[in-house]
C-alpha cells in the first residue's frame, strides 16, 4: 500500500520503554510517523526515540489516556493508529488495519491479540480483558473479543467521539462512542509477544484490577455514549 509522510500517524503511548522502543520503531511502515507520547519518562525514552526518528510528544499527565488523547490531538494525519511500545506487538500489522479504513471496509479495526510465548499474555490479565470484552457486548451489542491496543481509525471522527477518559478506560471509551455512533467495527488477529520490561498495568493483580475498575466505569457511565 503506498502512502506519504501524512497519510498515517501512529501514536505510541510511552512510559520508560528504553529498551523496547528500537524494535517497535524500526517496524514503523516506510512513510508512516511514529508519534511517541512520553508520559514522565526518567530512562531516556526520549531521546531513544528522537534517535530512532520519531517525533516525541510530551504529556506530563500520568495515565494511559492521557498520552493516547495527547498523540491524537497531535496527529496531523488521515488516519491515526495506536500501539502500545513495549514490543507485545509489531506497528507493521497495522497495514491492513489501515488498508480496511482508507478503503471503506470499516471505520475501527481493532486487533485481538493471539499470544505468542510464554509469559506473553499473564492469565490475570487475560481474565480481566474477558470479562470487560463480556460486558461490552452486553453494553453495545458488539462481538468483539478483545480491548487491545492496537487500533486504526480516521483522526477527525474519533476527535469527534469527544474522548474524555484519560485512564486505563480511554480505548474502551473509544469501542462504546465509536458503536453508539454506530461506526463499522472489525477486529483482525494479531500475534502478541512478551513483552519488554514490566507492565505498567496489567502487569500485576493490581495493575489488571484497577485497569478493569477504570473501564467498568466507563461503561457503568452513561456518558460513554453521550
Amino acid at each position: 500500500m503506498k502512502t506519504t509522510p501524512s497519510d498515517v500517524d501512529v501514536v505510541l503511548p510511552c512510559l520508560n520503554e528504553a529498551g523496547a522502543l528500537p524494535w517497535v520503531l524500526e517496524r514503523i511502515p516506510p512513510g508512516w510517523r511514529a508519534l511517541v507520547v512520553d508520559n514522565g519518562s526518567t530512562d531516556g525514552s526520549a531521546e531513544v526515540a528522537r534517535a530512532y526518528g520519531a517525533t516525541v510528544v510530551r504529556e506530563p499527565r500520568r495515565g494511559f489516556g492521557a498520552a493516547c488523547h495527547a498523540g491524537l490531538t497531535a496527529s496531523t494525519a488521515d488516519v491515526v493508529c495506536f500501539c502500545d511500545c513495549d514490543a507485545s506487538l509489531d506497528p507493521s500489522l497495522l497495514v491492513p488495519f489501515v488498508r480496511e479504513v482508507r478503503e471503506g471496509g470499516a471505520d475501527l479495526v481493532l486487533g485481538r491479540r493471539r499470544p505468542r510465548g510464554r509469559g506473553a499474555w499473564p492469565a490475570h490479565a487475560r481474565a480481566g480483558n474477558l470479562a470487560l470484552a463480556r460486558m461490552l457486548r452486553r453494553r453495545t451489542g458488539l462481538r468483539l473479543h478483545d480491548l487491545g491496543p492496537l487500533r486504526a481509525a480516521r483522526r477527525e471522527p474519533l476527535l469527534a467521539l469527544g474522548l474524555t477518559d484519560r485512564r486505563s478506560g480511554y480505548p474502551l471509551q473509544m469501542v462504546v462512542r465509536a458503536a453508539d455512533a454506530g461506526w463499522r467495527i472489525a477486529e483482525y488477529d494479531v500475534p502478541y509477544l512478551p513483552r519488554t520490561g514490566t507492565s505498567k498495568v496489567t502487569g500485576t493483580w493490581l495493575g489488571t484490577w484497577q485497569a478493569v475498575r477504570d473501564m467498568s466505569r466507563v461503561l457503568a457511565d452513561g456518558r460513554a455514549g453521550r
